[in-house]
């Protein structure tokens, strides 16, 4: 059963076969399709349109200087019903060994940037830059109130192979509870976009495809807290 979280703080429990605590998995038979390295202006409405298109939600984690640049694209994927996840100010494989102090400047930096395309929105996942996981970045996004986001299906497509070779690679390897990375940006992406005219049909067969939760805000009313309702921590 999906946990249910409580106003900040991450909507997914640390996961023991992940780096560092980080989520290899959705925890439920749900499958969750992520994009990293956007928004992208050629790219991101691509990928947009063909999720619309088959009606999958999915999980964008997003890189700081390209949200700054395209707020318009920020603001899209938030109204198409995805899930905001941080991928750093400027895709910093080395983050995760700099100071405590340089980490959560970098995230908060970034989910500043989020927010100010879309006020209010939730960033409840952080994703390290090439895998680069540490100790102190996970520690640092669960202080923040995210949930740090490792993967279960990687086609490696940043190398540019096939659409038929990614294609191949996440329709057989994808299994219940995958998280799969993919990329929207980053480069030429091409070949991910095409791949998806495949994958989404393949696995929306096979599974129930969806963004990561969001997790959950206080309720209000007339501007004042209410208490949570049982069950929520």
């Amino acid at each position: 059963m999906q946990p249910v979280s409580g106003p900040g703080r991450p909507p997914l429990p640390l996961e023991h076969g992940g780096p560092f605590g980080s989520r290899r998995t959705t925890g439920t038979p749900q499958v969750a399709l992520t994009f990293d390295d956007g928004p992208d202006p050629a790219q991101t409405p691509q990928a947009l349109a063909l999720l619309r298109q088959y009606g999958v939600k999915a999980t964008f984690c997003l890189v700081g200087i390209n949200v700054k640049a395209f707020p318009g694209l920020v603001r899209q994927i938030a109204r198409d019903g995805h899930t905001f996840c941080n991928h750093s100010w400027r895709h910093d494989i080395r983050l995760g060994a700099r100071p405590k102090a340089a980490i959560r400047a970098d995230l908060l930096r970034t989910n500043e940037a989020i927010r100010a395309a879309v006020p209010g929105a939730r960033v409840s996942y952080y994703r390290q830059p090439g895998g680069a996981w540490t100790a102190p970045v996970v520690a640092v996004a669960r202080e923040i109130g995210m949930t740090s986001l490792h993967w279960t299906v990687d086609p490696q497509d940043w190398r540019r192979p096939s659409a038929g070779s990614i294609a191949s690679t996440v329709n057989s390897s994808t299994t219940s509870g995958a998280i799969i990375l993919l990329h929207d940006a980053g480069g030429d992406r091409r070949s991910t976009i095409a791949a998806l005219r495949s994958i989404l049909p393949n696995l929306g067969r096979r599974f129930q495809l969806g963004a990561l939760p969001p997790g959950i805000d206080p309720p209000r009313m007339h501007g004042h807290e209410w208490p949570l309702k049982v069950g929520q921590t």
